[in-house]
């Protein structure tokens, strides 16, 4: 028995997934003009700390466009070929997004490495630097948005998507302190330095993504904290003649997947075991948003119902 599951949008059947590939048409359009900024603030001040910057960013196109396509395949429904849908595509997306912050980063070490060993002396720092703030505080307000629509409607491609921009201001950030301290100090390797150091933080955070993405691809369980929730129902339906045993979970981009087997009464009719299911997920699905509800009856008094698969 399958609970039915909230519509994504007005009009949607179960597990029609509303199309969200707009809000990634948002970010393309953001990340052009954000890198046209940058290599303008860049051929001004001559900073490598600007340059590595705007390559970082040239970045956030190709993984906007990755976003639109993944999220154009979510949007698909179940078919003959997909029974399940297309919510993985997703993880692709951001698998991708984390891979490009890394490969960022590794650009942005490699040119400030370069930079230290051969000291440039900055030009037009005021402009350049203010291109930069505007450039920053529009990655900013899109980033944040994204990653509020993504957590909204459960789409880890968005939140990467905005993470990924917040991670650009983070970076811009890091060199706008060091080319202001670079005209304040003369100090060169200033510029270099802190651009080595705001990549090593988005290095952590492109790792992080891909783990994220990777737990997702080989259908990591529920977070403990939801599990917590589900047992909390179930326990709650533990009454006289009626259990729950072999309960499993699993997430594919913003579903969640739950099966069990309910162990009731074998002289229950069809309908009393089925109406107590009813209940049951009932219960269940008022909990999350696109659950998937699967529960297999077995009779408590027979030995053969508790056989479980075993896990580690």
């Amino acid at each position: 028995m399958t609970a039915p599951s909230s519509p994504a949008a007005p009009g949607a059947g179960p597990g029609v997934r509303q199309d969200l590939s707009r809000f990634a048409l948002l970010s393309i359009a953001t990340s052009i003009v954000v890198i046209a900024l940058k290599i303008l603030a860049w051929r001004l001040t001559g900073s490598v700390g600007l340059l590595s910057d705007a390559a970082e960013s040239s970045v956030n196109i190709v993984a906007a466009v990755a976003a639109f396509v993944a999220l154009k395949v979510v949007a698909k429904p179940a078919d003959h070929d997909h029974n399940f849908g297309h919510t993985k595509a997703e993880y692709f997306s951001a698998v991708l997004e984390g891979v490009m912050i890394v490969v960022a980063a590794v650009v942005i070490i490699v040119s400030a490495v370069d930079r230290l060993l051969n000291p440039q002396a900055l030009e037009q720092v005021g402009l350049g630097l203010a291109i930069s703030v505007a450039a920053t505080v529009l990655n900013g307000l899109v980033g944040l948005y994204l990653i509020r629509v993504g957590r909204r409607h459960r789409s880890l491609a968005l939140q990467a998507d905005g993470k990924h921009l917040i991670t650009d201001v983070w970076t811009t950030a890091g060199v706008i302190v060091g080319v202001l301290l670079v005209a304040l100090t003369g100090w060169l390797p200033l510029d270099p330095l802190i651009a080595i150091a705001v990549a090593v933080n988005i290095l952590v955070v492109g790792a992080r993504l891909v783990w994220q993405s990777g737990a997702g691809l080989m259908d990591a369980a529920l977070p403990v904290e939801e599990r917590a929730q589900i047992d909390e129902v179930l326990d709650r339906h533990r009454v006289a003649g009626i259990d729950f045993h072999d309960v499993r979970t699993r997430e594919s981009g913003h579903e969640r997947f739950l099966q069990m087997h309910m162990l009731v009464p074998g002289d229950w009719t069809v309908q009393r075991a089925h109406d107590v299911t009813e209940e049951v997920e009932a219960d269940l699905d008022a909990l999350f948003d696109d659950l998937r509800i699967t529960v297999h009856i077995e009779p408590i008094d027979d030995p053969r119902a508790y056989e479980d698969w075993r896990l580690d």
